[in-house]
């Protein structure tokens, strides 16, 4: 894994490889945030992200210093070592929480103005994701929720679908509050 940007760039980050994780391909996330970088201004947006994994699109916001990141794994080693990377960077930005993502979207009050979801491709729930954020108002009405999923699986039926970007195997759906922003990618 490594930082494609910010002050942490270049760094790579060694997960141990008992992590119950896929990890968002370099290419990926570099073109995800070439998108990203065109539209926010990191330094002021609210970031949350679900199934965060070894956390590396959470150091990717945080290194481009991202000031609010709320990030969210099941996995107690995830967790563990996504706390580590965080004191061993001394990232005071981020919080990681340990919970159920689909409970902790039912409890969540909160709004962001970006949120990343990178669920296990084998989740049966994984489609339901983009419901759960707008039925609770978890986007800022400027926001944008951003869905990684097997190229297989189509969200387009959404009204709140704005486009899919397809890497390979991988692809990102993008979302936003249609009805309240003119903004579009």
């Amino acid at each position: 894994m490594r930082i494609v940007g910010g002050r942490l760039k270049g760094l790579r980050i060694q997960a141990p490889s008992n992590l119950p994780v896929r990890p968002t391909t370099d290419m990926a996330k570099e073109a995800l945030f070439n998108i990203l970088n065109n539209r926010f201004d990191f330094e002021q947006i609210k970031v949350l992200d679900l199934f965060s994994g070894t956390g590396s699109i959470t150091l990717e916001f945080a290194s481009r210093g991202t000031s609010d990141i709320t990030s969210v794994d099941l996995s107690y080693h995830c967790v563990k070592f996504l706390k580590e990377s965080v004191q061993q960077y001394k990232l005071a930005n981020v919080k990681v929480i340990k919970a159920d993502v689909f409970k902790y979207l039912n409890t969540e009050t909160k709004a962001y103005d970006l949120i990343f979801a990178d669920a296990p491709y084998d989740n049966p729930k994984l489609p339901s994701i983009p419901d759960l954020v707008f039925t609770k108002n978890l986007l800022n009405n400027s926001g944008l929720l951003i869905v990684e999923h097997p190229s297989t699986i189509r969200l387009n039926h959404y009204k709140q679908f704005t486009e899919q970007r397809k890497y390979g195997y991988s692809s990102f759906s993008f979302f936003e509050n249609l009805d309240k922003s003119e903004n579009t990618l």
